[in-house]
């Protein structure tokens, strides 16, 4: 090959890299180096999912010396969900960020419609009256839980584990399914003190029994095999979405260990523990990484 033929080839290839570049400015993204995360949505909902966030930690705090916090216990939810789809939509596009939260929810929302029905893969329980509005004898804002932290412990977990390989895959799905059932750490307990749902046979976790979180894994499996195959690039890492869980777990574990009357140290220490490990480990690969 002559050495004119080399030089044309190489302007070619730097061409069509050039054109690359202004494609992706022309879409309003910026162009990223390789293994480098690039924004999927407008720059206005990191704020967005920032002012969500902040709003459900005002709304922790006000639902935590009440003896019978429901509507706020719903509000947090609420906003959970709407910081984390705001933050998923930064990442991932608005689109994908939508149909992973929904993939969640429905999901979520599956297990617990056969769970009240059939004892699986739970263990037999019911809802009581009290969260409201229900569907199929489902709270609906039970089904919107599973959906902010399903995103949430994904991407805490896509942090840990961001490589896009088969294993890669395999732990960010074990890690998220692990990341979100630890929430269950903290969530059955504190609703139990509320009286929302009753579990039908006494477990030795403050009266969960252990089926309860065999059953979490496996739907959060599910759940994170779905979220995974709907953002398609799990690297794309969120900081936002991180800080989701973060403060989840550090609420909870203030909240049972100094707010709640009586304080429950021994949930706070555990949930606190396990949700704990998840946020520091992706804390510190996720700033090893650079900024997402």
């Amino acid at each position: 090959m002559g050495h004119s033929q080399q030089v044309d080839r190489g302007r070619s290839g730097l061409g069509a890299a050039g054109d690359a570049t202004e494609g992706m400015r022309a879409a309003g993204r910026p162009a990223a180096r390789e293994g480098s995360p690039v924004a999927g949505g407008p720059r206005v909902l990191g704020p967005l999912g920032c002012a969500l966030l902040l709003a459900m930690v005002a709304a922790q705090v006000a639902s935590g010396p009440q003896p019978r916090p429901i509507l706020l216990t719903s509000v947090v939810v609420l906003l959970l969900a709407a910081s984390a789809v705001a933050f998923a939509a930064r990442a991932h596009t608005f689109p994908r960020a939508v149909a992973a939260f929904a993939a969640a929810v429905l999901s979520g929302y599956a297990a617990e419609w056969i769970g009240i029905r059939t004892g699986l893969p739970f263990g037999p329980y019911h809802y009581t009256g009290v969260l409201r509005p229900q569907l199929g004898s489902v709270p609906v804002i039970v089904a919107l839980a599973w959906g902010g932290m399903g995103l949430a412990a994904h991407a805490t977990a896509a942090a840990v584990f961001p490589a896009a390989t088969a294993y890669g895959r395999a732990a960010r799905v074990a890690a998220g399914a692990a990341a979100l059932t630890a929430w269950d750490l903290f969530l059955d307990p504190q609703m139990l003190r509320l009286d929302l749902w009753v579990w039908h046979d006494d477990g030795p976790y403050r009266g969960v029994p252990l089926s309860n979180f065999a059953g979490w894994l496996l739907v959060s499996a599910l759940v994170m095999v779905l979220i995974n195959v709907i953002v398609a690039d799990p690297a794309a890492r969120s900081a936002g979405l991180r800080s989701v869980y973060a403060v989840m777990a550090f609420m909870e574990t203030v909240g049972f260990a100094a707010v709640f009357d009586p304080p429950d140290r021994l949930v706070a220490a555990t949930g606190g523990a396990c949700m704990g490990v998840f946020a520091v480990l992706a804390w510190w690969r996720g700033r090893r990484a650079g900024p997402a």
